[in-house]
């Protein structure tokens, strides 16, 4: 059997986790999320960095800080998980659905500006599979109608576009560190705070209302509950288990990228003759091999593709159903203009195996039987 999803393991995570019991500081905001924070500031140019106990925090708290009023509208793209829509909706936005560009899967940057209303406050760009989204076209419209940009970077931490790292471009950006993820902590992630006027009150929701960042910093005498927060603070345990992947992180994308190039080459023959698509990566973005996907023709012949690769040991699967047709889009959002790609594309779209520690025989025979597929 070759798994979809390996979660990493570097083999320093027991060591670093042992630590953290032996100096009985198990709770957040301890001597190892202070590492992780540091080494991602460091790495990413950040002005601030976060972690939380899920992309999907992070995401909260960035729409938290968004300072929506009832009726404000945010803009993002449908195909995206559930998470990018109930962070707006519990942000107290109302989400507007743009289609989606069919070569990057990411917020067709063309249609943004349509979808404008005079209730429009923030866009949310998701940057799929670790490829960026058009961000200069994205940031000109943001600036000239005075918006937030909200980076969904769920997948692509270490990722760049224009040599900038993705979640550093925006006003906020979110990173997810789930077990599906390249790098890891089993259930956790990162806000990304990109301006400095906006991290003190970004501390005081991710340490439950109070000022306590400040307290321990010396800047105020005594802690108190300032404004609204929440408990968004991972456990050491988490962060130490991270602290293991950040000091392997060079390891984990050359090996993902390593599977990944093996594939686009293997599979590129049944590009060229018509029988799938291959992913696309701009010329401007860099991307961290967070997955592989191809496009089959459509739907009734993905699912047989599927079924086929899981009889001879193979887990593919499908992806994001389109948030707009599911019924809490329904519900809280609306789609503006045509679905023209967005549920097209989103039908034909299937993901290989792809991990740390993915050896090239795995990959070679995901991509043999995927050629028997077809010839058969």
């Amino acid at each position: 059997m070759i798994p979809f999803n390996v979660p990493p393991v570097t083999g320093d995570e027991m060591k670093y986790i042992g630590k953290v019991i032996a100096a009985k500081k198990i709770s957040g905001a301890g001597h190892f999320t202070k590492l992780c924070h540091t080494w991602m500031e460091e790495r990413f140019n950040a002005e601030k960095v976060l972690l939380t106990t899920s992309g999907t925090a992070a995401l909260d708290m960035a729409m938290l800080l968004c300072g929506f009023a009832p009726g404000d509208e945010v803009i993002l793209p449908s195909y995206t998980f559930s998470s990018t829509a109930t962070s707006v909706v519990l942000g107290g936005g109302t989400p507007v659905f743009v289609d989606i560009r069919p070569d990057t899967m990411n917020i067709d940057e063309k249609k943004i500006e349509a979808a404008i209303t005079d209730r429009t406050k923030a866009i949310v760009v998701v940057h799929y599979a670790g490829v960026a989204c058009e961000m200069d076209v994205i940031m000109d419209i943001a600036e000239r109608y005075r918006l937030k940009v909200v980076e969904d970077a769920a997948q692509g931490v270490m990722s760049t576009y224009k040599g900038k790292y993705l979640g550093t471009i925006g006003d906020y950006g979110c990173y997810s560190f789930h077990e599906t993820k390249n790098l890891s902590m089993g259930e956790g992630g990162a806000l990304v705070v990109n301006h400095a006027e906006d991290v003190g009150r970004a501390e005081i929701f991710w340490e439950k209302g109070t000022n306590r960042s400040q307290f321990y910093r010396g800047e105020v005498d005594k802690y108190t509950w300032v404004d609204f927060g929440d408990s968004y603070l991972p456990s050491e345990l988490n962060a130490a288990y991270l602290w293991a992947q950040l000091q392997h992180a060079e390891e984990i994308q050359e090996s993902r990228v390593a599977a990944w190039e093996l594939y686009y080459q293997l599979l590129s023959p049944l590009r060229d003759v018509g029988k799938i698509e291959l992913q696309i990566i701009p010329k401007e973005c860099q991307h961290n091999a967070h997955m592989f996907f191809i496009k089959t023709q459509e739907l009734q012949e993905r699912t047989k593709l599927i079924s086929f690769l899981k009889e001879h040991g193979i887990m593919a699967v499908f992806h994001y159903i389109p948030l707009h047709s599911a019924p809490a889009g329904k519900r809280f959002g609306r789609f503006s203009g045509e679905d023209i790609c967005t549920t097209k594309e989103s039908d034909r779209l299937l993901r290989l195996p792809l991990y740390y520690g993915l050896k090239s025989k795995q990959v070679r025979e995901v991509c043999a039987q995927v050629e028997a597929f077809y010839q058969r």
